[in-house]
Formats: C-alpha cells, structure tokens, sequence
C-alpha cells in the first residue's frame, strides 16, 4: 500500500505540473520591476501596434555571433518583437545573417540591401585569439501590404563617442523606432512638411541636413508665399525659420487661416541679426532688433518675444587670440555666455531625456493671456544662472577679459521655446474690410475667426537648428555641431525632430521615444578593490553552504534510519 501511495503522489504531482503548463501555453503574466520601466510597453505603442489589421513581416538583419555589445542589442531586438507580438499576433519576424552563405549569395544580398539604402557597419572586436573583423547590417526591414520600411537599429555614432552608450541609446530606441514604423505603414499618405521662404529665412544649404533628416519620414516641400493663394489641409506642418525681413499681412493672413483650419507652425524667431563677425569687426556691436511683421500675430496666440538678448553662465566657448608663438597664432577658449547650453527641465515627451541644447543670442518668450484657453507649455529654459539684457545691448569681446560676477547672473530662468496647444482665435477676426471679405468671396474662401484644435511652438532662436559647411571637404556637418569646441550638441537635433514628430503625430508616439534606460556602469575602482570579496560570496561560499547542507541531511537522515 505504501509504494502505491507513493506512485499516485508522483502521479498527482506529474499531472499538476502538465497543468500548469498547459494553462501557462494560454496566459502570459510579466511583470515590471524595474523603476524605469523598461519592459513596458507605453500605452501609444499598444494602440499603433493593436490597429495593425493584416500580417506584418519584419526581417530582421541581426542574427550570427557578435561581441558582447552587438548580442544585447540583438537580445534587445527579439525581446521587442516577443512583446509587440503579444499584443498582435500579425506581426511575424524572423532573424536573417546577410553574410551567411556563398560568396555570390552574399554578394547578391548585399546588392539587393543596398537598394534599400542598408550599407553595413564595421565592427571590429576580439574573440580571445585576435581581431575579428566583421560586416555588421544593424536594420530590421518592415513589409506591410506593399509597403516597406526600413528601421536603422544603431544609432548614428559621431567620432570620440562611447560605444557602449551609443548601444545604450539604440536600445533603448526600439520601441520608438517599430512603432513610428507600424504608423508610417499603417498612414494614409505621408505627411508634408513645408519650409517657408521670400522672407531671409535659412536657405536650403543651412537647413540641409534637417530638411534631411525629416525627409527620412516625411515629403519636405520649400515654398514663397507670395506664390500661395492658401496653405490647405495637405500641409500637415509649416517651419518658418528665421526671417529677417517683414512678413506682409496678407501672408500673415495666410498662415493665420491655416492655424484656424486645424494647420501646425513651428515658429524658429531671432529677435537679433547678430554672430560672433558682426563683433569681430569692431571692437564692439550694437545689434538692432528684427523688424518680422510677426510680433502682433504671436502676441494674439498667446506669447510674446521680447527684445533682450540672455547671457547665462551656462554656456559654450569661443577661442580668443591669447598671443603669438613665432608667427603662429595662439588661441585659448572662453566662456562666450550669450552662446547658451540650455537644458530641458520638462518632463514633456518633446524634451524628455534629452541632451544640453546649444542656442545662440536667443531671447525671452513672455507668455500673455489669450480670449480662449490655450495650454502653455515650458520647453527650454535658461539655468537659474542667467540674466537678460534689454536692447539696445552693446556686444563686446572685452567682457571675456574679467571673471563674471555671479551675483549679477540672478535672473535666470528665462523661457527659449514654449509649446502652445489649444483653439486659437484669429488674429484677423473684426479686422477684414469690406474690400478684402468682397474678394475672399470672389475666390471662393471662407473666413474663420476659431480655430480647431491644434498646436503652434515657438523658439527664439532659429541657428541651434541649422547646420554647418566644413570649408575643407565642403561637406555640411551634423546638427549640433559646435566648431569652436569641435564637438556635438546632441541636443540640437533631438530636439528640433522630435518637435517635429510632436506637432506631426496625434497618437504621441514620442512617449515611447522618452523612456530612458540607464546604463548602470560598474566603479571600476571599487570593482578592482574589493574583487577577491565578490568572487568568494558568488563563487566559493554557495559550495560551502552546499556542502553544510549535504553533511548536515546525511547526518539527520542516517540518523532517522539508524534509529528504525
């Protein structure tokens, strides 16, 4: 009887376990643990990636053997493609090697990837014996009906940047990449960006690698104004950047009838004319305030530029002639504080996690109060180390020559870009003549005094957006990059795209884009210290506690039996 009962104990415990396991085949928990959150899903991802309504495929171009960094990006990757499969089952991926194979099989992959603009990555690592040198396609190429979109799974890596963190970064990107991807797929007609012109705003050779850059995602178009009778509904955002001469009323009403038809603007504003050679020229520079036209038409959405120019001790450098060695020039870098390393201190999706924002002679945005309800929000700031100068402001080098003051830098806290959100009322409304309203009925347009809702922002600075031209290769740098310190504001271009990605998405898929996920660095100092410590608790004391406990079982069991 006793060896039965023993059989049907096992028996009992075997068909609990099956189950168990068959019911854990249907239901799927996770939980999240993790005070960043890194495993979830944000809710916007789950509503793009619920609506997919036919089969996904995504090949992704990462499968093989990589170092260490590489195979957590590829582990990274397949977890993603587990969740976003959890939440529909359309989605379908596979991993590929695009150097397995023949030499002519990979020759002819690498040409049809390359059709698709996959070029692949060097890497270079060691694999205990030597260097290995190996072609890496970090890309995961997206099918949906006829579409296809390819998602670049690395992040751009500029020179004296850390791998890790680069990895880091990419990683943390994944949800933001597939799920801009499903939406872009998943979209109508892709969305047009328009930069306006006929005003001095920035050519195409200052804004090329932005224009670049949105042109990724987006149809960019360039238009004059002058040439519009209107801007309709296909215009999904309009970027004014940087004029220099007045805008007319007539394109002002242009630009203020789209708003109230629902249409987006972001505002790029410099209030001064001024760089560093309009200083060098003379021994010093009185700037003289930009006549744009516009001031009146911003007041009535709700803010106002005012005509300062923001010195903060926060700031980049500039080199400054020091002496001479033999005939050639010495030079040494000083803090320039009208050059301001503003960083975000919102939690807003736009600005979230983000890097310092380099802006040059930007000025205060004053916000006003407006006849309808219109959401402020505070972007950029200046330090609490700031001050402003009221215009007219005399520009000198000569300041460089003495220690600030702190004490004067007590004003700080300047806002640089304000996101305004809500139903706008027109500027023109019991404005229009009698004449202009005749002739906006002989062509057929219809005057609105309200708005939809929708969103306009505005920054006062317009070159923390453009790019420069290296005169020795004549090629355009990347946004951000500062060629004084010869190194790169990241900041600059995450911002400027994912303002853009904010004013241009409804479902605010940049939630998914602000989720940070640490990168928790070993103390290599405190590592090297207390090394022997470690290696004795995680290795040597669970062999002594495994050996207690066998002597210790044996001795009781021996013991219990003896006794019997």
């Amino acid at each position: 009887m006793k060896s039965l009962s023993k059989y049907a104990q096992l028996l009992i415990v075997m068909a609990i376990v099956i189950v168990i396991n068959i019911i854990a085949s249907f239901l799927f928990l996770e939980f999240d643990l993790t005070d960043d959150r890194r495993f979830t899903l944000s809710q916007s991802t789950i509503d793009i990636v619920s609506k997919v309504d036919d089969n996904i495929n995504i090949k992704i171009l990462l499968d093989g053997e990589f170092p260490a960094g590489f195979k957590r990006l590829q582990s990274s990757v397949r977890d993603m493609m587990d969740k976003l499969r959890d939440v529909n089952p359309n989605i379908i991926f596979d991993f590929e090697d695009p150097s397995a194979g023949t030499l002519k099989e990979i020759e002819q992959t690498r040409k049809v990837l390359s059709e698709d603009k996959i070029v692949p990555v060097s890497l270079s690592y060691s694999d205990g014996t030597q260097v290995v040198q190996k072609a890496v396609f970090p890309f995961a190429v997206v099918n949906y009906k006829k579409r296809k979109y390819v998602v670049n799974l690395l992040e751009e890596q500029q020179p004296g940047d850390d791998e890790d963190i680069i990895l880091n970064k990419s990683v943390a990107l994944l949800e933001y990449k597939f799920a801009n991807a499903f939406q872009k797929l998943q979209a109508d007609r892709p969305q047009n960006v328009l930069f306006t012109t006929g005003n001095g705003e920035l050519d195409e050779n200052q804004i090329f690698r932005l224009e670049s850059e949105i042109r990724k995602l987006h149809s960019v178009g360039r238009v004059n104004l002058d040439s519009l009778m209107k801007l309709d509904s296909t215009m999904d955002l309009v970027i004014v950047a940087g004029i220099k001469t007045p805008m007319n009323l007539q394109n002002q009403f242009k630009l203020d009838q789209y708003v109230m038809a629902g249409g987006k603007i972001i505002w790029l504003i410099d209030k001064f004319p001024v760089s560093l050679d309009s200083i060098s020229k003379n021994k010093f520079y009185i700037p003289t305030e930009v006549d744009t036209g516009i001031d009146d038409l911003l007041f009535k959405y709700g803010v106002r530029i005012l005509p300062d120019l923001i010195m903060d001790l926060e700031c980049s450098y500039i080199p400054q002639v020091v002496g001479m060695s033999g005939d050639k020039v010495q030079t040494k870098l000083f803090p320039w504080y009208y050059h301001i390393s503003a960083a975000a201190n919102a939690s807003h999706p736009i600005v979230k996690n983000i890097d310092r924002v380099n802006m040059f002679f930007p000025s205060t945005i004053d916000t006003v109060k407006t006849a309808t309800q219109i959401k402020k929000t505070i972007l950029i700031k200046s330090s609490k180390y700031s001050r402003s100068q009221l215009s007219p402001v005399r520009l000198t080098f000569e300041i460089l020559k003495a220690a600030p003051d702190p004490s004067k830098f007590n004003n700080g806290n300047r806002n640089l870009a304000i996101l305004l959100e809500g139903e706008f009322e027109s500027f023109f409304k019991n404005r229009l003549t009698p004449e202009f309203e005749g002739t906006l009925k002989q062509i057929g347009v219809s005057f609105l005094d309200h708005s939809k809702p929708t969103k306009q922002m505005v920054i006062s600075d317009s070159d923390f957006a453009k790019n420069l031209l290296n005169p020795t290769t004549g090629q355009t740098e990347d946004i951000g990059y500062n060629k004084w310190e010869r190194k790169y504001y990241k900041g600059n271009k995450d911002f400027i795209l994912n303002a853009v990605e904010y004013m241009l998405n409804e479902k605010n898929v940049l939630e998914s884009r602000s989720k940070e996920v640490k990168l928790r660095l070993l103390d290599s100092v405190k590592t090297k210290d207390e090394k022997s410590k470690w290696q004795f608790i995680n290795v040597v004391l669970p062999v002594i506690f495994l050996t207690i406990f066998g002597f210790v079982y044996q001795f009781f069991r021996k013991r219990r039996y003896t006794s019997l």
